[in-house]
């Protein structure tokens, strides 16, 4: 498939569409696994939704989908583009505050809405908003609205429908497809508009990326939400390679969900691969004997093949036991099939990128932003290079600025954001996209090294990043979760959240750990005081965002006496 001839991304569903057999399944879930679409299913369904949307809205319209992961997600967002309309994805972790918000900020003329828990948050929202017209559920909705109320159950079963022309609309590449609206770490979330081209562009370079090592039906498992620019785009990217879909039950779920359908790929944000390398290390550390030297003997081969160090006749033959026994073991564990991890939406720690691809776990990490459809560089499994995000996807021109910011052009740039040329203006300058995040190039491969708005400068003049030394606590153990504080301070602090296990542990025993942790650490970043908080940083909370980023101006705000009290 010549991507790069491709108008829009309801011509790549038809031309996918018309070479599959018609009657294998497409889309399935995990948590009802009577639903299973097939690629016949998925066209006639588009159509049928389609033609009632269409009612409703004219070309241009905002159509706002909240829902979690599932088969009619996808089918919403190409029934949304085939009648002309624009998709408004909404995290369903939004409280009701956040939901009007982008409400009013887009003015959806439809809502497509999973299910009564989605429903229960805007339900006082709608009666407000008349330019809603209509309202659509996947499931039955009692006590609401019925003049507005429609189910897919209802169009799904339609006899009398026409088959709409995929062609008709003469979308261009250069077309909105989409509103994704930021997570808002910083604030008030904004409306990136996406076009076609863009998330083509990021089909092109993630085929070209994946048609190496991937079977040609091959399974993805999908959790990540489909709200975030990340995972939205990864769905055209399956209709690409003419996946099987699975989307999962929940985050707690998601290796028993491995096992039920032996993904060969699967897509996470750093916060699920920090989370996997702990538990993982938890469990080898108690290994002993014969085992332990294999464990050891594992991730320590794994690491010399993976930086392409000499390996000796003997080595090789260990790393042969090592396979059999301990990398197939744990590959079982995530269905025995997996090819690759790939990590986006933040930095991965090189530290548990070389750990999980030394113990038999491919995991390529990758650049990007919502500005840039997302993605804008990957590692390959050809070269993993785990200390890198890997080279610039074809199409994508990225420079470094004096200042060391990187500067993103191509088709995969944003069109804007949505009503907003104030803030359009201050990141698309003549073209190119100010990232706000700093990094190098080492050969071809881009490299991030820091984050513009995310370093601390102390009252000394220093400028410093949190987030790596957030990383180095993390690892610990004892620690779950870390926020290190100290703008216009002298020194740096942490907040400190326990990990499960080690709940009950002392003051003393954490000051000596983050001693510990100091040591690799230079004069200015060094942890001086900390407190430890019971409470999780959470989505629930709204101290992360749906990707599990801190929301750090939040948790700043909520601590701020406590932080202020260690000075």
């Amino acid at each position: 498939m010549q991507i790069n001839k491709i108008n829009n991304l309801l011509e790549l569903f038809y031309k996918q569409y018309q070479k599959q057999n018609k009657e294998s399944i497409f889309l399935q879930s995990l948590k009802q696994p009577h639903k299973k679409y097939s690629w016949e299913d998925v066209y006639l369904n588009i159509n049928k939704l389609s033609e009632e949307i269409s009612k409703y809205i004219k070309k241009g319209d905002r159509c706002l989908l909240v829902s979690e992961n599932r088969p009619e997600w996808m089918i919403s967002d190409l029934s949304i583009m085939l009648s002309g309309g624009i998709t408004v994805p909404a995290y369903t972790t939004y409280t009701e505050r956040d939901y009007e918000y982008i409400i009013d900020d887009c003015k959806p003329a439809i809502m497509i809405i999973s299910d009564k828990i989605q429903y229960e948050k805007i339900k006082n929202i709608i009666p407000k908003k008349e330019f809603i017209k209509k309202i659509i559920f996947f499931e039955n909705v009692e006590n609401n609205s019925e003049e507005l109320n429609l189910n897919t159950h209802d169009i799904f079963k339609k006899n009398n429908y026409n088959n709409r022309n995929f062609y008709d609309l003469k979308i261009q590449r250069k077309d909105m497809a989409c509103i994704i609206y930021t997570s808002g770490t910083q604030g008030n979330p904004k409306g990136v508009m996406l076009s076609h081209g863009g998330i083509l562009n990021n089909c092109e370079g993630a085929h070209e990326l994946l048609k190496t090592f991937i079977s040609k039906k091959p399974k993805f498992l999908t959790w990540l939400p489909l709200s975030h620019s990340y995972e939205h785009t990864v769905q055209f990217v399956q209709i690409v390679v003419g996946a099987r879909v699975f989307y999962a039950e929940s985050i707690d779920k998601l290796i028993k969900n491995m096992g039920n359908c032996s993904p060969e790929i699967m897509t996470a944000v750093p916060r699920f691969y920090q989370n996997l390398h702990q538990k993982i290390n938890a469990s080898f550390s108690k290994a002993r004997g014969l085992k332990k030297l294999l464990v050891n003997k594992t991730v320590q081969l794994g690491k010399k093949k993976l930086n392409k160090q000499k390996i000796s006749l003997i080595e090789n033959m260990i790393n042969f036991i090592c396979e059999k026994l301990v990398r197939r073991k744990i590959k079982n564990q995530f269905g025995g099939n997996l090819k690759a991890f790939i990590s986006g939406g933040g930095a991965l720690d090189k530290e548990i990128g070389s750990f999980l691809n030394a113990i038999g776990l491919p995991t390529l990490q990758g650049y990007g932003l919502t500005e840039t459809s997302p993605v804008v560089s990957c590692n390959s499994i050809e070269e993993i290079r785990v200390e890198t995000v890997g080279p610039p996807f074809k199409g994508n021109l990225v420079k470094i600025a004096d200042d060391g910011e990187i500067l993103i052009k191509g088709e995969n740039v944003m069109l804007g954001y949505w009503k907003n040329d104030e803030e359009t203006n201050k990141v698309l300058k003549n073209g190119w996209l100010y990232t706000g995040d700093i990094g190098e190039f080492d050969g071809k491969f881009l490299k991030i090294t820091d984050r513009k708005k995310d370093i601390i400068i102390t009252t000394g003049g220093d400028n410093i990043s949190p987030i790596k030394i957030e990383n180095d606590l993390n690892k610990s153990d004892f620690i779950e979760q870390s926020l290190v504080y100290g703008d216009s301070k002298p020194y740096l602090v942490s907040l400190i959240v326990l990990s499960s296990e080690y709940k009950n542990t002392s003051n003393e025993k954490i000051q000596y750990e983050i001693e510990k942790i100091n040591l690799n650490l230079s004069r200015i970043e060094k942890i001086k005081k900390f407190f430890i908080i019971k409470d999780q940083f959470s989505i629930e909370n709204s101290m992360m965002t749906p990707t599990l980023k801190l929301k750090r101006y939040k948790i700043i705000q909520k601590y701020q006496k406590e932080l202020e009290k260690l000075f």
